[in-house]
């Protein structure tokens, strides 16, 4: 009897860890679903924020691009609007000698007194003012400064004599008349500046 006896504490003592282990699991499937749901609450959260971080993000990025965007068009149309200006600065620079030799031509023809003379400055002076006014039409412009202040940005140099009668550092006289190109000197202005003494 003692064996049995002995056989049934045995399985009394192996049925009762037994029994602690299923009650346990028991409480742990109770807990494991709330705490479950608290996990995947705290980690819909957490992408949630990492989402907005990400938004974030990309709308920023979004928003320099668009502004690199406006940039690069801005300074296209800048650089169009230059190229279009000047385009023809060579070629007006190329034809600079042609309007000095109109206007020597003209000078020239003047100092006729005949009939003929006088009509070939007049188709002179013609042709010259058609091809001013082509040039005008294109941005030129004429830089003629008797009596004004020596500008080194318009005006060249060339000599310096002293004047009493005129302001000192004020151009006396025009060798060259000078060109500005929509804003650009193609070709400054040769001229002789007065000085005091």
């Amino acid at each position: 009897m003692n064996s049995e006896n002995d056989k049934d504490t045995s399985n009394e003592r192996e049925t009762e860890p037994e029994r602690q282990e299923v009650n346990d699991s028991a409480d742990e499937m109770k807990s494991d679903p709330e705490e479950k749901e608290e996990d995947e609450v705290t980690e819909a959260v957490d992408d949630a924020h990492e989402n907005e971080a990400r938004a974030e993000l990309l709308q920023d990025k979004l928003l320099r691009a668009q502004a690199e965007i406006e940039n690069i068009r801005r300074r296209s149309a800048k650089e169009s609007e230059a190229i279009r200006k000047f385009a023809i600065e060579r070629l007006a620079r190329d034809l600079l000698p042609v309007l000095d030799s109109l206007e020597k031509a003209i000078e020239a023809c003047g100092d006729t007194d005949s009939e003929d003379g006088n009509a070939l400055a007049e188709g002179v002076q013609l042709s010259l003012k058609l091809f001013i006014d082509i040039l005008e039409k294109e941005g030129l412009s004429l830089v003629d400064p008797i009596g004004e202040p020596f500008d080194p940005q318009f005006h060249e140099a060339l000599t310096v004599v002293p004047n009493p009668d005129m302001e000192a550092n004020s151009v006396m006289e025009v060798v060259q008349k000078g060109y500005i190109l929509n804003g650009r000197v193609i070709r400054a202005a040769k001229v002789v500046v007065t000085s005091d003494s």
